[in-house]
């Protein structure tokens, strides 16, 4: 994937160090290490080893996971967020529209940076069992826990996940200094090699005319990355032509509701996640003009819609039927004791008042995920379909795949933006991002027609793989990474 640049540039970038920095006056030395302190000119052209810019889910987590590595200790973070910070004194009443599937490897790096505890107290829904089940037969896949006690995933709140990262960040205040309304304007990247008078670092210009420098830029800031933009590095993307709609859920009866929902309909897959024993989050994929229509529905005829994605037959067909009848008693024959009962979904009997959003869906994948002096992680390096809930937990593999290759760096006494280490650190995710996003890619094509020879095939793979159970867990176990 690399050309022999990209390998002189990893001899041609280790061990170069700056000689010609500006040197601060001894006031500002004093209130370096002031995180207060964001006045404009108190930090200009200051030299920090990490600059995250961006600072949703991911890069908060990456700020946090660098603060927090013993090996980094007494190296100069900084995030930049264009937004404000994200404080939450208490839980909210009304539960948020925007929800994220943490998987237990997720849950591991937002435990060893400190902020799941606080989640937990905040709000967290753990579930033990995901079924999905195709809209055009009765074929149908269960993932679980064998023994029904560990938790599969997790569905969390995002604005709770940024908010308990943004509290471990005050108590990391010595460590990570954050800006917040912090927009960048320009970016100047170093040169490959040496020119007389370059600089050697990465300069980052705000709006406010503050300029800053560091030795590596990590890029952070989501699917339309002006990092990964101004840097100059090539991604491939499309649209997949549908809009998700998300609205909170009030069920028509309390129950454990510890089981994630999925039903893929020809227009695309609908999911109900659940929330707490009386209320489930939606996220209905389906075309841009029905999203539409959605948002305009009354709530009951909007709740009939959503009951009737879940419940109705009408794209069944006797062919596929009869196929998946007889498919369904050979493997009986053959395996006894393997496959999963049905159960049904719980009726939906409201939802919360203005809770209904959409927003569009495409995939992206940056075709490089370092440059000099410059790594991308989460949104800004890849965009996936939510089918499979995997968006924020590739995001959070990132963050703890580059923490601890930059941890053995600064361990050696290695330059933190070498190429070196950041080609490794390429190497390492994308060899897992890429096969779950064209996983998720041909899932979301493979469920998107109703012609019945494609809709008999896929009901045999269905219905195979779930009387595999040891197919099953290793989907789960790389799932859950």
């Amino acid at each position: 994937m690399h050309s022999l640049t990209k390998t002189a540039l990893s001899f041609n970038g280790i061990g170069r160090r700056c000689v010609a920095l500006n040197r601060f006056s001894e006031a500002r030395i004093i209130c370096r290490g002031l995180t207060c302190a964001a006045e404009h000119g108190e930090h200009e052209n200051e030299l920090y080893d990490v600059i995250i810019s961006g600072g949703g889910m991911v890069g908060t987590a990456m700020a946090c996971s660098l603060g927090l590595d013993p090996n980094l200790e007494g190296k100069k973070i900084l995030l930049l967020e264009a937004g404000n910070k994200k404080v939450m004194d208490k839980v909210p009443d009304a539960y948020g529209t925007r929800v994220s599937s943490i998987s237990p490897g997720s849950a591991t790096l937002l435990s060893g940076v400190g902020a799941w505890d606080h989640i937990m107290n905040m709000r967290c829904k753990p579930y033990q069992k995901m079924q999905v089940w195709d809209a055009c037969s009765d074929a149908l896949i269960t993932f679980d826990k064998e023994n029904l006690q560990d938790e599969l995933a997790y569905i969390v709140e995002n604005n709770i996940i940024v908010a308990a990262l943004t509290k471990q960040l005050e108590n990391l205040s010595d460590q990570v200094r954050v800006q917040y309304k912090s927009k960048v304007v320009k970016y100047i990247w170093p040169k490959s090699h040496q020119v007389a008078d370059a600089i050697p670092w990465v300069q980052v210009t705000l709006a406010n005319g503050q300029t800053l420098q560091t030795k590596l830029l990590i890029g952070a800031d989501g699917p339309n990355s002006m990092v990964r933009r101004e840097a100059g590095i090539p991604t491939v993307k499309w649209n997949y032509d549908q809009s998700a709609v998300v609205a909170v859920l009030h069920l028509s009866e309390p129950t454990e509701n510890n089981v994630a929902w999925q039903r893929f309909l020809p227009t695309g897959p609908i999911a109900m996640l659940p929330l707490s024993d009386t209320e489930s989050s939606l996220v209905w994929s389906t075309s841009h003009r029905h999203a539409e229509e959605l948002l305009q529905l009354d709530e009951e005829s909007f709740v009939d819609s959503i009951n009737t994605a879940f419940w109705s037959n009408e794209n069944h067909s006797e062919l596929v039927e009869t196929a998946g009848s007889l498919f369904r008693t050979a493997l009986s024959v053959l395996m006894p004791s393997a496959g999963s009962a049905r159960q049904l979904p719980p009726s939906v009997a409201g939802i919360g008042p203005k809770s209904r959003v959409m927003f569009p869906l495409g995939m992206g994948h940056a075709s490089e995920y370092i440059r000099h002096r410059v790594a991308l992680i989460g949104d800004a390096a890849h965009r996936v379909h939510p089918l499979a809930g995997q968006g924020a937990n590739l995001g959070f593999g990132d963050v703890a795949c580059l923490t601890q290759l930059l941890s053995q760096a600064a361990f050696n006494g290695k330059d933190l933006g070498a190429m070196q280490h950041l080609l490794e650190y390429e190497t390492v995710r994308q060899r897992h991002n890429l096969p779950m996003m064209a996983a998720i890619d041909l899932m979301k094509r493979l469920y998107s027609t109703n012609a019945a020879p494609m809709v008999v095939l896929r009901t045999f793979g269905l219905q195979a793989t779930n009387t595999l159970p040891a197919m099953k867990a290793q989907i789960m176990a790389f799932a859950s990474k």
